[in-house]
């Protein structure tokens, strides 16, 4: 039996678990799943907001990796735990894939950067996710004004979640805990700010068409910032998605002449709705405000095309007052234990997905997903990129399959501290998830907490 350790159970690791038990050159492999997490699916389960439920579908396809015979998930594993390093991996598997993503947000580098009220966007994206970690977070949605930097899908969505009112999102599985702030929301004005130019902006025309269809809120973009792009007044050679978000914009911006580029109905008697900007062309050099009394305001410089696909600084300011800052400016990969690390790239150094030291190819470790090409690509780029790393490792296969290994993995991770969840542990997770929803009167919504996770698991895993 040749055994193959995938670290991750997001797109990146499922694809790569896939591409080793469908082929027919090592038939006898079996694929172990490990995740930190007792839950399965890592970003499509805890980075796609709950209102987007046909790519929360894909969980489905994972699920058919997750189900197949050769293949098996361990959540709950800490790998980089005492006793669980590389070197003990590597003493129970003959194989161990890397695919944990990029889990560190990229900072500003400005002053006032950690003031009370500003926050990484990815932890408002958990705190909304009922990821376990960010069970103790807490969002003040007292806030008149959010910012929210940064003008792509994270961003797109976070901005999304603020505008939308909570009575839209009681169908989908976010907890009750974030539905109940967003039920009490007093945010006004939602602000969505790039320091680029609509053509460079990273967002899907999909993600971008569904904020003019949010009912009571208002769209606002500005023509003038709009014409600052020379590819905005010519879109004709960009890239299919940037053009199509450009023609979504100019329709906006044209539609009344004027700042206001379109509005969503509210009902007869409701409370005024909410607006929600697009501002390009403005970069953000401080946040302005207290430890006392937190963020309450955010200094931006104008910029204007450099000519070479870049902004320059004009010199000139301009304040948005705001409460709340989420920002979102990309993600960047961690080191990981016992694996060589490029801090300037945020990657492992690998070479068609085997991982280098000092050039040399490290004999059974590979790397896959965000941590092996950076933080680039939608979900669906996960696969050929699983497919390459799976290639080298299956031709390395032969001598790999030299070492005998005798313990079974469940047991030699169990011996090294941990307390693997099974598949019927996450099967437990699903069946209480679906319960609490049940006694919610809704649809099934997500336990936020390691307790109730483990709790759930340990009896499915029992039942099962």
């Amino acid at each position: 039996m040749f055994r193959v350790a995938v670290i991750g159970s997001g797109p990146s690791g499922v694809y790569t678990a896939q591409s080793l038990v469908e082929q027919e050159t090592v038939p006898d492999i079996e694929v172990y799943v490990l995740d930190r997490l007792p839950c399965p699916y890592g970003l499509v389960r805890y980075g796609v907001a709950p209102d987007h439920e046909k790519i929360k579908s894909l969980q489905n396809n994972l699920r058919t990796v997750l189900e197949h015979p050769r293949v098996h998930f361990l959540g709950n594993v800490e790998v980089g735990a005492p006793g669980l390093g590389l070197k003990e991996l590597r003493e129970i598997f003959h194989a161990v894939v890397f695919c944990v993503g990029a889990a560190a947000d990229r900072q500003l580098g400005i002053p006032g950067e950690d003031l009370p009220g500003s926050h990484p966007a990815t932890g408002f994206v958990s705190w909304y996710s009922a990821h376990p970690d960010a069970a103790a977070t807490r969002f003040s949605l007292a806030a008149r004004s959010a910012i929210v930097i940064g003008v792509g899908n994270v961003a797109v969505d976070v901005a999304r979640i603020l505008s939308r009112g909570a009575a839209q999102l009681t169908t989908t599985d976010m907890p009750q805990g974030p539905l109940g702030a967003l039920a009490d929301s007093r945010v006004e004005d939602v602000w969505m700010v790039g320091r680029r130019g609509p053509s460079q902006a990273k967002f899907t025309t999909k993600e971008l068409r569904e904020l003019g269809s949010l009912p009571g809120t208002e769209v606002l973009v500005r023509p003038k910032e709009l014409a600052l792009d020379p590819a905005y007044r010519e879109p004709g050679d960009l890239p299919a998605v940037r053009r199509r978000n450009i023609e979504v914009l100019r329709g906006w911006a044209e539609r009344d002449g004027t700042e206001r580029a379109l509005a969503g109905t509210a009902a007869a008697g409701a409370t005024p709705p909410r607006r929600l900007h697009l501002r390009f062309f403005l970069r953000p050099v401080a946040m302005i405000g207290d430890a006392a009394t937190g963020v309450r305001a955010v200094r931006f410089e104008r910029t204007v095309p450099d000519g070479l696909g870049g902004v320059t600084g004009t010199g000139e300011y301009e304040d948005i007052q705001g409460q709340l800052v989420l920002r979102s400016v990309g993600y960047r990969g961690t080191p990981q234990p016992g694996l060589p690390f490029d801090e300037a790239t945020g990657t492992v150094p690998h070479r068609a997905g085997r991982v280098l030291r000092n050039d040399a190819a490290h004999p059974g470790v590979y790397v896959a997903g965000w941590i092996k090409r950076g933080p680039t690509g939608v979900i669906g780029t996960n696969r050929p990129c699983a497919k390459e790393t799976a290639a080298s490792l299956l031709d390395d296969a032969a001598a790999l399959a030299e070492r005998t290994l005798t313990e079974d993995p469940v047991s030699a991770l169990i011996r090294a501290g941990q307390q693997p969840v099974p598949w019927t542990g996450w099967l437990g997770i699903e069946a209480a998830e679906a319960a609490w929803g049940r006694r919610l009167g809704r649809g099934t919504v997500k336990l936020p907490d390691w307790t109730r996770l483990l709790e759930a698991a340990r009896t499915g895993a029992e039942v099962g």
